[in-house]
This record gives structure tokens, C-alpha cells and sequence, in this order.
């Protein structure tokens, strides 16, 4: 594919590296942007309900749901019923949940499968429910209907264009602008048709390019340097907002070129513009706060009239040290000089309300936050991160600028299908309510259990817990039938050829055009009638994702230390209350057994996989300590990353896969424990780990050395990689190591169950294995 002759000049390294990309996916997302909108899945901590408080206290599992809204397929790989008039849907007058196909219909009325009201029916509705083949919500549980549109064709087409900014950081380096460009260059060919795009730049000024014209014009407005300022002038008086905002498909080479032009600030620009400080020591000059400030505010003016969704990718190279919204990093130095608090937990609070400020500003004007920081300094994503997570964007963190994948993330987050303008809400039957909701979103300001996404893709997974509204739970009659109720209400850009009318007929539109959808899922549970149901039901990894929510919001408020604590507090409890409902504990003179105690619930196969995945979740970055190396910033990122992941995702970062294979085309065993012992057992020479984040090859020091190295590209086990790679949210990094030539340090570090779980080295007994040990002891202690 031919990029043109500017993207040919400068950027061989980026260019190339597009054109691989594009090559790769161009077939896959044309074919994406042509399918309907994917699915919504929700898989549940226990597919049986507890039957009340009791049951699940005694448990000790957790409760609840995670929900991936705009899911490409769901948990079965079933798609929703389609259809139209979602405006036309009965609602019930006492809980306003949605009429389903669990709901008893009689002739002129309805009874809500949620709360048991008696709700009359419009004469246009018995007249539609006549004929229920004609009916999406009739013929399934799962339902996405259109909406009408509320505005002429002309507003529509303009809605339809879908805003991108980007804001591009100039107090950095050469190398972090190339990686940028590359990125940008990617962008711009997986940008949906119609899009526009406007180019900005930071320093201790705020650059609007128009690249409208022949040449790329940029106009400076200076920010001013203290916390408290605001720009002197309005953005839309710099330059008019649709001078700003390219059409993509007729400026691509002018942007190319106006990407061209960028350069760093240099020293002397930096002291002349921010001024010098004491002793002549230079004040920054990152006004990241006051231009994304303006940023959001500027592109606010249009929203819900030029435009329906926009979105700022901002890429930072270091931490924000000017005018409004800068951060102080002397925090970062002085952690262990604070007077005896939890090193850990220093740095983990954000440490000024700004940037949470400028969320609830983003998420009013529509507009979705993106950061993508690449830098190996203390830049404080404790206090950014807000700008991204609650206005639905994503926060990325790259440590080098050499082997970052900035440009193939770039390009796999546009190409996927997306929604924009979402709002999520979960009702549950009478008998139990949601307790906590986790993930990225804005919880509305006035509605409980409602909340706002400005963009969701299909990755986007989002976590509930439930408590029981009384001490009665459900009855043991077959009355009661636990249900939930997820309604989730989005947009979509839609191509000419699949727009259709509310009527069901096809319109011809030359123009692509915005259409509002609703996606309801209505599911109803069994209920265990005892604990042993109860644990046969469970679903560990889910447990896990609600694990993981949980033990994040503990260390965000309490410190590392408080979370880990939790985290083996439940697993306790949970080993205690399972041995107890078993009777596995024998007592003698009012003191249990030490020899009885199962640790490994061997007779529920359900739950056995949990005391890996908590020594594991102990023994990631996550959790670990900052003396084992752990950088504040990589936590935060993967606090962010662990927070938006599927169940099964989620797993495989927490717990890698280790596969072995016999040779590059031959699989040996698809699954091993994470330890030398399982290496030096299976005798196999190829060993492949997928830690999600990193794929990593490693053959044995001794494996035959006419096995070919690295794999070569036709042999499955690469064909498995690629197609690992094509399904993740990110770019995996890969990674090739021959034992006994390369440094093998870092595929060693996964094998943690040698290692012990406090990180002091090697114990004299195995990690996991004395982790158990030490669980036994607290079990048995718990019981006394």
C-alpha cells in the first residue's frame, strides 16, 4: 500500500512498520467495521446464588458479576436478537427495568421478571405483541434495538464525524517525537472515514497547527507558569475549531508534513519562556494540566453539535512541572523520609485533585482521554491517571523508547469497533441489590448504579458486587429467581451501506451517519440450596477479576501492605469455611487436627486453582514491594490495565500459560506449574509463556541444537503466537531466549513458585509450597 511521498521521506523506521501493520489488519477491520456490533458477555463469581446472607458469609466465596458491554461475542458466543423501536419498549412503573421474555404477558398487561409488578400495556404494544415473530424482544433475552434518531440528516452526517486530537509533547527528545510520529502516521490509517483530526503541541505554550492550507500553520498561545493560572485568550479566538479540525481523508499528506515540522523545545526556549529559579536552576516547562484545560474546553464548545464523540491522545515524556495542574516528583526521593508512613502507600494517592477536576470536564464536553506516557522518570500516574480512566480513555506507560510498541497499540485501539456516549446500568431482582460497582467509567452525579463511558470497546470489561437487601435472601420455593438486568445504551458510526431505517427497510446514504442503539441482557441464576452447590458453581477466574478490584481500591487507601494482608485474609477464611463445610476438620479436646486441614480442595475441583492465583497476584508487581524494584508508576499502570481486563485475560496476567513443545510444530503439554521442577520434569525443549503482557520463547540449554531458532514463521507454535497477538487488547512484547547463551533472567522471574512470597530470595523449602504451609497455620489458628 502506498503511504504517499511525504510519509516516505523521514519515517522509513515508522513507515515500514505501518505498512506491516496495515497489511496485517486492513482485511480483519474492514471486515470488523462491516459486522453488527458485537455482543455484551457477563459471567458471575457462582452461576447458583447464595440463598441469603448466611450462605454466602459462610462461603467465604465472593459475589457478583463482571460484564463486558460491548463484547465481541458473549460468554457462549451467542449474539443478541436485533431489531428496532428501542424507544417503544415497556418499562415497569415500579423499578423502570425493561420488559423481557421472562416476564409473564397477558393480554392487556405484563408482570416485571424483576420486581413483580402488574404494568398495563399500550394499545400500540398489544397490537405489536400480536405477532411476536416480528418482535426482537419476544424471540430473546437478549435484545439491541435501534433508537431514533433526534436530529435532521444534515446534524446526523456532521455527529458523525468522530473527533481525534492529538497533543504532543515538545519538552522531550528527538527519539520520543519519532516514536511519536509513528504512531500518528499509524493513527491515521486506521481512523474510521469521515474522521476529522487536529494537531497540538505543549511545552511551556500551546501550539494549534491548521493544516488546512499548503503549508502547516501553527499559532502559540504562552501558558501561564503558576498552578493557578488560566490561558489569557479563548482557544476558539486562536483559531476558529474547524480550522483546527482536519477532514482526515483529504489532509493525511498535509498532516504528514505538519508532523514533519515538530522538534523539541530547546533549553534556551524553555528558560526564556518559563523563567529561571533560584540560583538559576530551570523551571520546567511540561504545561501538560493548562493544555489539556484547554483542550477539553475548546473541543466542548461542539459537543453534541459538530460532533458526537472526540478523543485527546496525549503523549507525555516525563511529569507535567508547569503552570496549572504541576506535580511535584521531590515525593518520589523523599518516600522513605516520610516520617514512618508506608513507603508504598506514599505514593499512590494522587497528590492534587486536578486531574480528577479535568475528568468530570472531559466527561461533560465528550471527550475521552488517551495517555500514552514514554518515559523511565518519576511522572506521577497516580495523580494523571483520573484524565483517562473516568473519561473512558486508556493509559499506557512505555519505559523505553526503543522497544516501545506505542505505533501497534496506536493502530490495534482505532482499528477495533467501538461505542462512544455510553451509559451502563445494572438492575437486579428485589431480594439482593449491587454493592460496589469497579471499573472506568463516571458514575453519574445523580443516579445510583448509573454510569457514563464516553468510549468502550470491546475489551472493556466492568465488575459488580451484590449484598442482599434483607436478612430473608430467597425463598426455597421455586417462586424466587434471582435475575439481573443490564441495559447499556450506546452509538455507533455506522457505514452508508448498513444504516436502515426504523420501519426495518434499508435507506440508501451516501454518508456515513451516527445511530443510537440499546442492548439489554436479562439473566436469571439458580440458587444453591446448599454450600457444596454453591462451591461446585464457582468461577475462579471471576473471583479473581472481583479479587483484584478489591485488593487495588485497599492499597489505594490503606498501603500495599493492608492489601496484601486482605488477600491472604480471604484465602484463610475461604480454606477455613470450605474445610468446615466438608468436615475435614476432626477436633480432639476442643483443638482441631493440624494433619486434616486441606489446603488444595482436593474434593472441589472448582475451587482448587485459587491458592495459586492468590500467591501469584502476591508475588506481581501489583503487590510486591518497592524494595523489590517496583516502580510507583509501573504499579499504577498495571492497576489501570488489571482493572479493564476479562476474566480469562486477567488470568493469564496474574498466572501465565506455560506451554512445552516437543518442536516448533509439535505441541507436548498445553499447561505446566509455573517452576523449574516442571521444566526439568517434562524434558521438553521448547518452552512457550504467555504472561499476556509479554510472550516469551525460551529453549532449553538442552535442547537439540538442529532445532531451528528462533521458531520459524509457517511452524504452529508461531502460528499460536500470532494469533495471541491478534486478539489482545495490546501488543504483546516477544521475546526469544536460547538457555545457556542468552540472559534467561527474565523468563526465570515467571517461575514463581520457587520464590518466596514476601520476596527474600530463594527459601530454603519451595515458595508455593511453604505459602501453603503458612495458610494451613493461619487456618488452624483462625478455627481456635
Amino acid at each position: 500500500m502506498e503511504l504517499g511521498s511525504v510519509f516516505a521521506r523521514k519515517f522509513s523506521a515508522g513507515t515500514s512498520l505501518t505498512r506491516s501493520l496495515i497489511s496485517r489488519h486492513k482485511s480483519n477491520t474492514t471486515h470488523a467495521r462491516r459486522l453488527r456490533n458485537g455482543s455484551m458477555a457477563v459471567r458471575a463469581t457462582v452461576s447458583r446464588f447464595p440463598m441469603d446472607t448466611d450462605a454466602r458469609e459462610g462461603s467465604g466465596l465472593l459475589w457478583g458479576v463482571t460484564v463486558t458491554p460491548f463484547a465481541a461475542a458473549d460468554e457462549n458466543g451467542q449474539s443478541p436478537a436485533y431489531g428496532s423501536g428501542g424507544d417503544l419498549l415497556p418499562r415497569c412503573e415500579n423499578c423502570w427495568a425493561y420488559f423481557n421474555t421472562y416476564c409473564e404477558l397477558e393480554q392487556w398487561s405484563w408482570s416485571c421478571s424483576l420486581c413483580g409488578n402488574l404494568n398495563g400495556l399500550s394499545s400500540e404494544a398489544i397490537e405489536r405483541y400480536s405477532r411476536p415473530q416480528s418482535c426482537a424482544e419476544m424471540m430473546s433475552s437478549f435484545v439491541d434495538l435501534e433508537l431514533p434518531s433526534q436530529e435532521s440528516s444534515e446534524e446526523a452526517a456532521m455527529q458523525a464525524c468522530p473527533v481525534y486530537v492529538a497533543a504532543v509533547d515538545l519538552s522531550s527528545s528527538e527519539e520520543f517525537l519519532e516514536l511519536t510520529k509513528s504512531a500518528l502516521l499509524a493513527a491515521l490509517e486506521a481512523l474510521p472515514p469521515g474522521s476529522l483530526f487536529g494537531l497540538a503541541t505543549f511545552s511551556h505554550k500551546l501550539g494549534l497547527y491548521d493544516v488546512q492550507g499548503p503549508i502547516p500553520v501553527v499559532k502559540n498561545i504562552f501558558i501561564p507558569p503558576d498552578a493557578e493560572g488560566t490561558l489569557p485568550v479563548e482557544l476558539e479566538d486562536v483559531m476558529p475549531l474547524l480550522q483546527f479540525l482536519a477532514p482526515v481523508e483529504a489532509c493525511k499528506e498535509r498532516i504528514a508534513s505538519a508532523l514533519e515540522t515538530l522538534r523539541p523545545t530547546t533549553s534556551w526556549e524553555r528558560t526564556a519562556g518559563a523563567g529561571q529559579g533560584l540560583d538559576g536552576v530551570l523551571i520546567g516547562g511540561r504545561g501538560f494540566g493548562m493544555a489539556m484545560e484547554g483542550l477539553c474546553s475548546y473541543l466542548g464548545s461542539e459537543y453534541g453539535n459538530t460532533f458526537a464523540l472526540a478523543r485527546i491522545f496525549a503523549f507525555l515524556s516525563g511529569p507535567p512541572d508547569f503552570g496549572a495542574g504541576q506535580l511535584d516528583t521531590r515525593r518520589y526521593g523523599e518516600q522513605y523520609a516520610s516520617k514512618g508512613e508506608d513507603a508504598d502507600r506514599a505514593l499512590l494517592p494522587e497528590q492534587t485533585p486536578f486531574y480528577k477536576d479535568l475528568a468530570a470536564v472531559a466527561v461533560q464536553a465528550g471527550v475521552c482521554v488517551d495517555i500514552f506516557a514514554v518515559t523511565n522518570e518519576y511522572t506521577d500516574l497516580a495523580s494523571l491517571k483520573f484524565l483517562s480512566i473516568e473519561s473512558g480513555g486508556s493509559l499506557f506507560l512505555y519505559t523505553s523508547t526503543e522497544d516501545s510498541t506505542l505505533p501497534q497499540d496506536m493502530y490495534r485501539m482505532l482499528s477495533r469497533p467501538y461505542a462512544f456516549g455510553c451509559v451502563l446500568r445494572l438492575r437486579t431482582s428485589t431480594e439482593f441489590k449491587p454493592g460496589n460497582s469497579y471499573g472506568h467509567f463516571f458514575p453519574d452525579p445523580q443516579y445510583e448504579n448509573v454510569q457514563h463511558i464516553i468510549c468502550c470497546d470491546s475489551y472493556a470489561t466492568y465488575a459488580y458486587d451484590f449484598v442482599f437487601e434483607n436478612n430473608i435472601g430467597f425463598s426455597r420455593t421455586k417462586s424466587d429467581v434471582p435475575t439481573i438486568q443490564i441495559a447499556f445504551q450506546y452509538a455507533v458510526v455506522v457505514p452508508p451501506q448498513e444504516h436502515s431505517d426504523s420501519g426495518g427497510g434499508s435507506t440508501s446514504r451516501t454518508k456515513h451517519s451516527l445511530q443510537r442503539r440499546l442492548r439489554i441482557r436479562t439473566l436469571q441464576y439458580g440458587v444453591a440450596q446448599n454450600i457444596h452447590e454453591l462451591y461446585d458453581s464457582c468461577d475462579p477466574e471471576v473471583v479473581l477479576s472481583l479479587l483484584v478490584h478489591k485488593v487495588i481500591l485497599a492499597s489505594l487507601e490503606e498501603g500495599i501492605r493492608e492489601g496484601r494482608i486482605l488477600l491472604q485474609e480471604w484465602l484463610v477464611i475461604l480454606t477455613a469455611q470450605y474445610n468446615d463445610a466438608y468436615k475435614l476438620i476432626q477436633y480432639s479436646n476442643g483443638n482441631s487436627i493440624r494433619s486434616q486441614i486441606d489446603v488444595a480442595f482436593s474434593q472441589c475441583p472448582q475451587l482448587q486453582p485459587l491458592p495459586r492465583l492468590i500467591f501469584a497476584l502476591l508475588r506481581n508487581p501489583l503487590l510486591r514491594f518497592h524494595e523489590e524494584g517496583v516502580h510507583p508508576d509501573y504499579r499504577i499502570y498495571l492497576q489501570c490495565l488489571f482493572s479493564v481486563l476479562e476474566p480469562s485475560s486477567l488470568h493469564r496476567a496474574v498466572y501465565p500459560v506455560l506451554t512445552s513443545y516437543a518442536t516448533p510444530d509439535k505441541q507436548a503439554y498445553p499447561r505446566h506449574s509455573l517452576s523449574r521442577a516442571a521444566l526439568i520434569t517434562s524434558g521438553s525443549p521448547i518452552f512457550f509463556l504467555d504472561a499476556f503482557t509479554i510472550l516469551i520463547v525460551f529453549y532449553s540449554s538442552t535442547a537439540d541444537p538442529t532445532l531451528p531458532f528462533p521458531p520459524p514463521h509457517d511452524c504452529l507454535l508461531r502460528t499460536t503466537i500470532n494469533k495471541l497477538k491478534q486478539e489482545r487488547c495490546i501488543t504483546p512484547k516477544l521475546i526469544f531466549v536460547r538457555g545457556g547463551q542468552d540472559d534467561a533472567s527474565l523468563f526465570e522471574n515467571f517461575l514463581i513458585e520457587e520464590q518466596d512470597v514476601d520476596g527474600s530470595g530463594l527459601t530454603s523449602v519451595m515458595g508455593f509450597v511453604s505459602f501453603l504451609e503458612d495458610i494451613t497455620q493461619k487456618v488452624l489458628e483462625f478455627m481456635k
